[in-house]
């Protein structure tokens, strides 16, 4: 195996060294192989956008708690695992000239990786304090080709679009209709979909209008705010 470009071969470097575990350890045998993706993850660097009080966690195989507003903005606020965030990127398919849309921006950390992979990006956060902390994140990380908008993903007018790829970075309940009528022809929207304990990931693909979807793996996620839950949900 080659070591990533940003590592000393002597492991000098244990961020650098922590990274490439992460990443040959978790994440290629989770059937993430694209070379793109994975030279993202060795440059896109985790620990710059994970909560100090965790930044000992950045490279472990498990989701990160985040700061919320009120009590209900806290619920599940979180960083994705990293195998996840590199499953999805490589089931989208992010092309350099596409404009992508994220619902839950969080820490930034996935607005990054797809800003690195796509021409524009405009992400949104419900909650104000994650929405400030996600743009320190992005200027400080010399990201500048992603916008956050502090904004209700489930409830607010979105503007800007039709967009290529829609990213909804937690879980829903099913595939939202006004986020699927927002994406252009040819275009891609990548959800997890489902209740506990078992939901999947889901891509829809719009072509000529019509829209198809596959469910290409199994895991878990934190909800998003405000999306419709079947009746009798409950948390």
């Amino acid at each position: 195996m080659s070591m990533p470009l940003n590592m000393s071969a002597d492991g000098s470097d244990p961020a650098a060294l922590a990274r490439y575990h992460m990443i040959e350890q978790q994440i290629r045998p989770w059937s993430v192989l694209d070379a793109g993706v994975l030279g993202l993850l060795a440059s896109v660097h985790r620990e710059d956008f994970v909560p100090a009080v965790y930044r000992g966690m950045a490279f472990m195989d498990l989701e990160i708690p985040l700061p919320g507003g009120d009590a209900e903005d806290a619920l599940g606020r979180c960083m994705l695992a990293p195998r996840v965030e590199a499953r999805m990127l490589q089931d989208l398919q992010i092309r350099p000239s596409d404009r992508v849309l994220e619902i839950g921006t969080g820490s930034g950390h996935m607005a990054a990786l797809l800003a690195r992979s796509a021409a524009q990006v405009i992400t949104l956060e419900i909650v104000p304090a994650l929405a400030d902390m996600a743009r320190e994140n992005l200027r400080r990380t010399a990201i500048h080709n992603a916008e956050v908008r502090q904004a209700d993903g489930a409830r607010d007018t979105i503007a800007g679009g039709p967009f290529d790829v829609i990213v909804l970075s937690g879980s829903v309940a099913e595939l939202p209709a006004e986020l699927l009528a927002q994406l252009g022809d040819g275009g891609r929207l990548g959800a997890i979909v489902g209740s506990e304990p078992m939901m999947r990931f889901r891509v829809a693909r719009r072509t000529h209008g019509r829209v198809e979807t596959s469910s290409p793996w199994d895991t878990c996620a934190p909800r998003l705010l405000h999306f419709p839950e079947p009746s009798g949900f409950a948390f």
